[in-house]
């Protein structure tokens, strides 16, 4: 479903991103962990065109992304993502903030939009709360609002992007919850998180980052039980620690 081939990204003379390459499949779940300003976030903003890639290629379904390429309008509506910012519009209605991209991208009709977006937020345990502004939510809540508003348009990979670190604890289950429901019914998912027991119980991968490139790739039981590299081992040897 991804194919990243030898990708490379500097801002200046600083290169935060150097020959990363992975494969993704359909349906599978892939976790990038790895210290801060190991270029996790960056990776994954290069998939659905945010970021810009200096050397290599990126393919996503039949997209193809390479230097120069910038018209990425057909890509991101098969990509859906959430960042650890929610970015809802905040003069909106829940209703209308997963309405408003059915329409003007997709060209549902209201009617149709208005009764995909009850239906996932639904789904995202939302139905009580549509009728509410961003502001009257929770950070928890406003979060499952921006996976709702991201599926809507029905993307066929959903990247996240630590979803929950802006997250009060008492909140970071309930995103983590519905993330797992996703995962469970298949849907391709890349994350950039620091939610090792997420990453232990619900990824089949994990792409272990450090100093911007991929230093260890492994399935997700082998990678927290026996890590390959000294790096990979001295990141969960801190992190896992209590």
């Amino acid at each position: 479903m991804i194919e990243i081939d030898n990708i490379s990204k500097s801002y200046g003379s600083f290169q935060v991103l150097k020959n990363c390459s992975a494969s993704i499949a359909r349906g599978e779940v892939v976790v990038i962990c790895g210290p801060s300003g190991s270029g996790k976030s960056t990776l994954i903003k290069t998939v659905n065109g945010l970021e810009g890639i200096d050397a290599g290629e990126i393919s996503v379904g039949g997209f193809r992304l390479a230097p120069g390429v910038s018209n990425v309008a057909a890509l991101r509506r098969s990509v859906g993502m959430v960042f650890q910012s929610f970015e809802l519009f905040p003069h909106l209605t829940v209703l209308s903030n997963v309405t408003i991209a059915q329409t003007k991208v997709l060209k549902r009709s209201k009617a149709a939009a208005e009764e995909k977006a009850r239906s996932l937020l639904a789904r995202v345990g939302l139905s009580a709360h549509i009728a509410k502004h961003p502001a009257q939510l929770s950070g928890g809540q406003q979060q499952r609002v921006a996976i709702a508003r991201a599926l809507a348009l029905d993307p066929e990979v959903m990247l996240f992007d630590e979803p929950t670190s802006a997250l009060d604890p008492e909140m970071v289950n309930e995103v983590l919850d519905v993330m797992t429901g996703l995962a469970r019914q298949g849907m391709t998912m890349v994350c950039v998180t620091h939610e090792m027991g997420f990453a232990r119980s619900v990824a089949n991968r994990v792409l272990f980052m450090d100093g911007g490139e991929i230093v260890e790739t492994a399935e997700a039981t082998k990678f927290f039980d026996d890590p390959r590299t000294d790096r990979a081992k001295a990141f969960l040897a801190k992190i896992l620690k209590h």
